[in-house]
């Protein structure tokens, strides 16, 4: 019993020691990040089987990019600002379907404060796979880093979109229909 008393006292007197004395990290001011948003038009993929009337009994797919996963933290010499982003989608199977597996493609683009200058833009796939008698499915992107300058004004005078990379005709499909 006094071992155990002893080893006890032996570890609190060291986790003591962890983390004192100097300044703690919990002070420092957080990562500037941009406005991060899902552009409303591009927030839907719905895909047809070729050649058909778009309906419901065409579907193969039909994906919402739902959301977001975002950090913001500044690199090791905090002379820099690494914006993580993971797109959340949620997927569903149309009575069409021949594969359990369909892939999304999307897009990052980075632009000015005020939209007028795209400054950077990538292009993803994501596959969304579904399980045994699953016809709905919601999945998370592999995380994409954007870096930045650590200047504030910088990093804050951006904005960062979302979107699926769509055709014109399903484009005009989000459009004629709106916002779900």
């Amino acid at each position: 019993m006094r071992r155990k008393a002893a080893l006890g006292v032996m570890a609190a007197a060291m986790l003591a020691g962890c983390g004192g004395g100097g300044p703690s990290l919990s002070n420092a001011p957080p990562a500037p990040c941009p406005r991060i948003t899902i552009l409303a038009d591009g927030a839907d993929l719905t895909r047809h089987r070729d050649g058909a009337v778009p309906d419901i009994a065409s579907m193969i797919s039909d994906a919402r990019l739902i959301g977001f996963n975002a950090s913001c933290d500044y690199t090791r010499r905090r002379d820099g600002v690494n914006v993580s982003i993971s797109a959340i989608f949620d997927v569903e199977r149309g009575p069409v379907a021949t594969v359990p597996r369909v892939t999304l493609p999307w897009f990052i683009a980075v632009t000015d404060a005020n939209d007028g200058q795209v400054i950077d833009r990538r292009e993803f796939l994501t596959p969304a796979e579904f399980g045994p008698n699953a016809n709905r499915v919601r999945i998370a992107s592999t995380p994409v880093v954007l870096p930045f300058p650590a200047e504030e004004r910088l990093v804050e005078n951006h904005n960062v979109r979302l979107s699926f990379q769509l055709t014109p005709e399903q484009l005009a499909l989000n459009r004629r229909r709106g916002a779900r």
